[in-house]
């Protein structure tokens, strides 16, 4: 076992209780005012820290993981993604990277579930015109949006996230239709009655909503481009819980207008805080600023597997959580 306590740079600040146990366990350095750092600052750090805790707002690129000192050995994200981080550039370093998987994956699922319901049925509008002051009761024609029962759900990306929506999303009445790399198991297929379409293309112009959860990576990386956007239905509805940058937003902006699609809830945005205008401007689309994870109970099981990752590479073992595993 190790006897030092390893420098932990924390980039954001965590909640309090992940953080005074941080300050228990290691020599960690604290973010007190939560501001994105700078270059210079994140260049600064990994020239200190044995280890290193980003988010997703940090981008661990290979010009900073060569600006490490050598004693970096270990990248604990607090997050499940890690698109974010150039792990050919740290396997290179020997350094090992970790994630926080699972523990948002009910979050999330709920997020989307909450997006389907609120674009289709115009909660977002509803929500504007009975605070505006101008609403003048029910009317039989009034605020009509549509059912999602007996709809059709298209899931890009089957895995944790896209299982639990599907879940949620039968009991609303769904059907389940997916695209993932290849089918889930056949027990977990039956259990949703789900249909599985090895074309994307194919499945997006039968379904009705489209729900995106597969991770970032160089495959899914503009994988809902113009060309297949446009082969959505115009009553179709797109939602986004994964990342900005799996969808063309300035096409997707310009179907929306058109009517060429029907509506989009988005909670996550290719070029994070910026949101592409156009989408601001239309009633449409329900905007939510990257809330899909976004829950106390959440974050609190982040941060403890971020202390377990960082207690057990110390001590000399493979932390269970590993993106990319180098030698201590």
């Amino acid at each position: 076992m190790n006897q030092k306590k390893p420098v932990v740079f924390l980039t954001r600040k965590l909640p309090d209780s992940t953080e005074t146990r941080m300050r228990e366990l290691f020599d960690a350095r604290l973010n007190e005012s939560d501001a994105p750092l700078s270059g210079d600052e994140m260049r600064a750090i990994v020239k200190e820290a044995d280890v290193l805790v980003p988010t997703v707002t940090d981008r661990i690129d290979a010009d900073l993981i060569a600006a490490a000192g050598d004693q970096l050995k270990l990248i604990a994200s607090f997050g499940t993604g890690v698109d974010h981080i150039d792990l050919a550039a740290a396997r290179a370093r020997g350094i090992t990277v970790t994630n926080t998987p699972g523990v948002l994956t009910e979050d999330t699922a709920d997020v989307a579930l909450a997006l389907m319901l609120a674009v289709p049925r115009r909660i977002a509008e509803g929500d504007k015109r009975a605070r505006s002051g101008n609403w003048t009761g029910w009317s039989p024609t009034g605020m009509l949006g549509h059912r999602i029962n007996g709809k059709r759900l298209g899931i890009i990306g089957m895995g944790r996230i896209g299982s639990a929506v599907a879940r949620r999303a039968r009991g609303f009445g769904l059907s389940i239709h997916y695209h993932n790399r290849k089918p889930v198991h056949p027990e977990a297929e039956a259990e949703l009655e789900a249909t599985y379409w090895e074309s994307l293309d194919q499945m997006l112009s039968r379904v009705d909503i489209v729900s995106v959860n597969c991770p970032h990576t160089p495959a899914t990386s503009g994988l809902l481009n113009r060309e297949r956007l446009e082969l959505m239905q115009p009553s179709a509805y797109l939602v986004n819980t994964s990342r900005g940058e799996v969808v063309d937003e300035a096409a997707l902006a310009e179907l929306l207008a058109s009517r060429h699609i029907a509506g989009a809830g988005l909670d996550v945005y290719a070029d994070e805080p910026n949101i592409t205008p156009a989408l601001m401007t239309l009633p449409n689309v329900v905007l939510l600023p990257h809330i899909g994870s976004a829950t106390i109970e959440g974050r609190l099981e982040m941060g403890d597997k971020v202390i377990i990752n960082i207690q057990t590479f110390w001590d000399g073992h493979a932390p269970r959580d590993r993106v990319i595993e180098a030698m201590l």
